[in-house]
């Protein structure tokens, strides 16, 4: 597949994603395989597949390390269930983003992503009429952004750092 026709898939995906989630609060499941399978040919096709197999791991890692934390938080601090604080269609992106970058690579933007969410939010939330945050839809923003700089030439580097 070219990776013209791959770039303009995951760009629109995403914006779809962020779209359907700021308005309804609600994604279509089948966009996060196509966010993980696009940006995974995409960093698959600028390291060496050891590499990318690594990166991976270690970024799946982290999510399930991060998604912990929101799990333990939400049943020992908030005293809920973690359907109460964190969506599915939240959790799903993430791990469709554990495909796109080099692992310090997606760290660094993941959380800065999640920053970009947080004052997004805090900016948009007059005008919401739901008092819930689509996380999934602020960070398909960012990532969309992040990779428009990367290939527009803005980024210098997001594979590796």
């Amino acid at each position: 597949m070219n990776v013209l026709i791959i770039k303009l898939l995951l760009t629109l995906t995403l914006i779809v994603i962020f779209l359907q989630d700021t308005k309804e609060r609600q994604v279509y499941w089948f966009l996060f395989p196509i966010i993980g399978m696009c940006s995974g040919v995409l960093l698959y096709k600028n390291t060496i597949p050891e590499l990318f197999f690594r990166y991976v791991l270690v970024n799946v890692m982290f999510i399930t390390l991060l998604v912990s934390v929101v799990y333990l938080y939400s049943k020992f601090k908030l005293k809920t269930t973690i359907r109460q604080t964190f969506g599915l269609g939240d959790g799903l992106l993430f791990l469709a983003l554990a495909f796109s970058f080099s692992s310090v690579s997606f760290i660094i933007l993941f959380v800065f992503g999640l920053v970009f969410s947080l004052v997004l939010h805090l900016f948009l939330k007059q005008k919401s009429k739901h008092n819930t945050v689509p996380l999934a839809g602020y960070l398909s923003f960012f990532f969309a952004i992040t990779y428009l700089a990367y290939w527009s030439g803005i980024l210098k580097s997001v594979y590796s750092i």
